[in-house]
Order: C-alpha cells, then structure tokens, then sequence
C-alpha cells in the first residue's frame, strides 16, 4: 500500500473590505470535498499578519512535512481561479491587520527576489481548463506584494518550491462556494498529479 500524501492547505481571516474571506470559506469546502483517501489533508486559516505568517509557516512545515502546501487568497480583481507561478520578496509596504509591515520592506534579507514553484502552473491550467468543470482557470506571475505573495515567498523557501499560491475571486463572482472548493479541488489533485511523474 503506497504511503498517503500529506497536503496543507491555508486561507486567510477576513480582512479590509473582504468581510468574508472566500479563500477560507473554498478551503473549508475543500476540505469537506476532500482529495481521496490517499490524502491526509490538512487545513489552516492565516492571520492577515506579517509577523504572525513567519512564525507559523516553519511550524506547518515542520509538524505536517507535506509533500505539498497549498495556500489560497482572496482577490479582489480576479474572476478566475489563478494559479500563482512565483512568490516576491521585496515592495511589502501595505500594513496588514494589525497595521504593521516589515521594516525592510521583503520577507527575507539577502533571500532571491523571487522563488518559483516546482510545479508547472501553466500545465496545471490546461488541464483543468480541459476538463470542463465549469470554473476558469489562469496563471499570474505576479501574487501581488501582500500577504498572499508575503506567505507564498516564505512557504516556497521553506519547502524548497514544494508550495502553490491560488487566487480566488469573492464569493459570487462568479462562483459560489461549492464551485470555489470544486475548482480548488480539481487544481490541487493536478498539482499532485504532476508531482507523482516527477
């Protein structure tokens, strides 16, 4: 019996305008969905918290040793799901819920200015755009120097690019929860399909 995959998947707490963060609510969907039973999922909803987000990423990392982590934000402008292909580590200057932002303005000193994920998000993209689940599907390069891109950055260092960033849009537009979680779903068993062949 091939050993089960262990998954973490991350959603934010509201924050601004965002009275309900779809990402938590997609993940929650997610997990009740599940992803087989060859996967131990498990799920976690971010502060919007700079300083709290370093601190507890490490302890993700350490305490589940995923062989992916996958974390997802709201956006504001997306209206597709939209795969995130690499983390920033420089221009954090918007303040957070706790109206901080790093001194140095990055996520790590002396760190690369990007980290790209191991996984191929445009093959990710086709595929479930292929499948016709009734959810789009697009790819960005570019998470959008907050606590999306803040937490990305962070997770891709620790697991060494084993990490995802997705962007949902709002709940409603277009999609409900049920079709969040379904699309989010459908784009992480890709994911771990495309990890298996490497």
């Amino acid at each position: 019996m091939a050993n089960k995959k262990r998954v973490v998947v991350t959603g934010f707490e509201p924050f601004g305008e965002h009275a309900v963060n779809s990402s938590w609510v997609a993940v929650q969907e997610l997990e009740r969905l599940g992803l087989g039973e060859m996967v131990d999922l498990h799920v976690y909803e971010l502060p919007v918290d700079y300083q709290a987000v370093q601190d507890i990423l490490p302890s993700l990392w350490k305490e589940y040793q995923p062989q992916l982590a996958v974390h997802v934000g709201v956006s504001g402008i997306a209206t597709s799901v939209t795969l995130e292909q690499c983390g920033h580590n420089k221009d954090y200057t918007r303040l957070d819920n706790r109206s901080f932002c790093p001194a140095s303005h990055c996520c790590m000193e002396n760190g690369p200015d990007y980290i790209k994920s191991v996984i191929d998000m445009d093959t990710v993209c086709k595929r479930v755009n292929r499948s016709n689940i009734g959810i789009t599907v697009s790819v960005s390069q570019d998470a959008g120097r907050y606590l999306c891109d803040y937490t990305y950055y962070t997770s891709l260092h620790q697991g060494q690019g084993y990490s995802a960033f997705v962007h949902v849009p709002p709940l409603g537009g277009p999609y409900s929860s049920e079709e969040l979680g379904r699309g989010l779903q459908a784009v992480v068993k890709e994911m771990l399909n495309l990890l298996e062949v490497d």
